[in-house]
């Protein structure tokens, strides 16, 4: 091979296993998502027994900043024609977009003000405020997501 196929052909190369990175890199945005709500799920089943028992909820906080994280950035992860691969998401989701993203807002303020109930420390201002971000997950529910 002459040395400017051999260059042309090192590129070629690079250049593929690039657009291969790139694709492994992307997710699927249902399995992501899914993932995430059940770790959502998870931290405020955590949270619960510990504020109701009267422990140290402020062990709880790394939890809640996870939420707030996740919740802000969860309009994000219903990109268009994301409704397949097991998705219970409703066209709501969609065609009511901005209930959608106020949804999400009431989540993010939700768990905002249960970090702060547990980095308080006081056990039931914060199992309080976890039966509100309940209530904010419950809402969203009710009318973006089907059975």
């Amino acid at each position: 091979m002459a040395r400017p196929t051999l260059i042309r052909a090192a590129l070629f190369s690079a250049l593929a296993l690039l657009g291969a990175g790139a694709a492994l890199a992307q997710t699927d945005p249902v399995a992501d998502r899914k993932e995430g709500l059940k770790r959502m799920q998870g931290h405020l089943e955590a949270i619960n027994p510990v504020a109701t028992a009267g422990g140290d909820v402020r062990e709880m906080v790394p939890r809640t900043e996870d939420m707030m994280a996740f919740f802000a950035t969860l309009p994000s992860r219903f990109p268009a024609g994301s409704d397949n691969n097991g998705s219970k998401a409703l066209p709501s989701v969609w065609a009511d977009r901005p209930g959608f993203e106020a949804a999400a807002a009431n989540a993010v303020t939700a768990a905002s003000a249960l970090r702060s109930a547990a980095a308080s420390g006081d056990a039931a201002a914060t199992a309080q405020a976890a039966r509100a971000m309940g209530g904010a997950c419950g809402a969203c529910h009710r009318s973006y997501r089907g059975r």
